[in-house]
């Protein structure tokens, strides 16, 4: 993805910008934005291709992407690069902002051509086709100009999203640019980070454009990066023991699965707990973990009866028989933290009776589905789900009344309030099997360590892929990347703060 974002940098989906740009259109001074904003693309534009000594290809659309494009265009011009302007729409359509930057464009000595030129030698490719609030496949010609610019070696600079990415949900609406640069203006929008945005926006950069985004509209999401690790934990005091540092439950594992339930224990023990119970259903489970005998191995009723717990998490192989019901039942009517994961998850989708709990319950818990679980929890499809992802997790928060994070790629944290976070870490080997479990260990341990049940799941979700990055730095993957190859990635990490 893109150059490193910083934690807590705002976040506004497509009718929050629409808000900020009317806000400040009856302002005393209404600001040039496109003006601004072609300005701001062309010194990025020249950056990405000073030297290379060949033409730059500039694609423009039908609205004020277009007219964003026609700005960059001209400035190039004025700067003594070979530019030539691919437009074929009808000038008579343009909004007046965009009709005079066409014109102005014209002025300067620009030309326009409507088909790409047959030269594929260029320097740098500015894609400025389509902006935010696509909602319709793209087709015609416009699809023909992406698929030509996906297939040539030149940079690509995108102007405020790559064309063809949906920007509040990140979906492909047909086709989308892949992108090595992306220019977003006012300020971030989900689409760049979660979903397939990843894939195609390559290094972002970020431009008010003057604007107090925070003063004309104060925003509910935000940016989780790895600031959100610092002073997670404090300092230890030498004089202290294993009871200073809470006691995790663990509870799933059940015939065929115990390995989640080991993995999550693993995760949460290496994370600091100062001891760790598995729970597990299984009735042939073994009595020891000989990769990591500090687990302390029991029964899901042993460990549900113990009084010194800190924290409990339930989900991990759990599955979806009787016994995992009922015990699910005892965990939503515990007094203690609670993370909800896995078949923990689907059982409170199938029970009415499991979801009420669960709504009802005083003490925190924290949800953390991927998108097939979230669909099931709110009756949706998971295409459903997958296109609006910030929409989801904010409904999971408010009809649970808790926290959770809708996972995948750009994991969307969202809190009962409204405010929600997209996090910048991890990569495509956390494509595995185990990788929820080791979460849902890590969330647990900083629980049983005191952390804030909100401050747990942020911290828990960053680190998390920070440490499948900081694996494949080491080359352990993306390809082949385990789950228990994090756990020790994620220990290292969190001591280094």
């Amino acid at each position: 993805m893109s150059a490193r974002l910083a934690h807590n940098t705002p976040i506004y989906r497509t009718a929050d910008v629409r808000a900020i740009e009317a806000a400040a259109a009856v302002s005393p001074s209404p600001p040039q934005l496109m003006e601004k904003a072609g300005l701001v693309a062309a010194e990025i534009a020249r950056d990405v291709s000073a030297g290379t000594g060949k033409p730059v290809l500039v694609l423009a659309g039908p609205g004020n992407n277009g007219g964003d494009a026609f700005v960059l265009a001209r400035h190039l011009k004025q700067w003594y690069f070979n530019v030539s302007v691919v437009y074929a729409g009808d000038g008579g359509k343009l909004s007046a902002d965009a009709s005079a930057a066409l014109r102005a464009w014209r002025a300067a000595g620009g030309g326009i051509s409507d088909t790409l030129p047959k030269t594929q030698d260029w320097g740098l490719v500015v894609d400025g086709i389509f902006g935010i609030g696509l909602e319709r496949e793209v087709s015609g010609y416009h699809a023909e100009w992406i698929g030509t610019v996906n297939r040539l070696a030149a940079p690509v600079l995108a102007i405020d999203v790559p064309s063809g990415l949906q920007s509040d949900s990140g979906r492909v609406m047909g086709c989308a640019i892949r992108a090595d640069h992306t220019v977003t203006f006012i300020a971030l929008k989900p689409g760049l980070l979660t979903l397939d945005g990843p894939d195609h926006c390559g290094d972002i950069h970020v431009r008010t454009l003057g604007l107090d985004t925070q003063k004309l509209r104060a925003p509910q999401g935000f940016v989780l990066g790895p600031e959100i690790l610092n002073g997670v934990l404090p300092p230890r005091a030498r004089n202290s023991h294993k009871g200073d540092y809470g006691s995790v439950g663990i509870i799933g594992g059940d015939h065929g699965m115990v390995g989640a339930a080991l993995l999550a224990g693993r995760a949460a023990l290496k994370l600091g707990s100062g001891r760790v119970y598995a729970g597990l259903l299984a009735r042939d489970a073994q009595a020891v973990d000989a990769d990591q005998p500090e687990l302390m191995l029991r029964t899901a009723d042993e460990v549900l009866k113990l009084g010194h717990l800190s924290s409990l998490a339930i989900g991990p192989g759990l599955g979806q028989m009787p016994d995992a019901a009922f015990y699910l039942g005892i965990a939503l009517e515990s007094e203690l933290p609670l993370v909800v994961d896995a078949d923990a998850l689907n059982l409170i989708a199938a029970e009415p009776r499991l979801a009420e709990l669960l709504r009802r319950r005083p003490t925190a818990s924290l949800l953390t589905p991927h998108p097939a679980e979230a669909a099931r929890l709110l009756g949706k499809s998971t295409r459903e789900v997958q296109d609006d992802r910030v929409g989801t997790a904010m409904k999971l928060a408010g009809t649970f009344n808790c926290p959770a994070v809708l996972k995948g790629a750009g994991s969307v944290c969202a809190a009962p309030d409204g405010s929600w976070h997209i996090n910048t870490s991890g990569n495509p080997g956390m494509a595995s099997a185990g990788m929820g479990d080791v979460l849902t260990g890590l969330i647990a341990a900083l629980l049983a360590q005191g952390v804030a049940p909100r401050t747990a799941l942020l911290a828990a979700v960053y680190l998390h892929g920070a440490a499948a990055d900081r694996a494949v730095a080491g080359g352990a993957g993306p390809v082949g990347l385990t789950a228990t190859e994090t756990i020790d990635a994620a220990r290292a990490l969190l001591n280094r703060r």
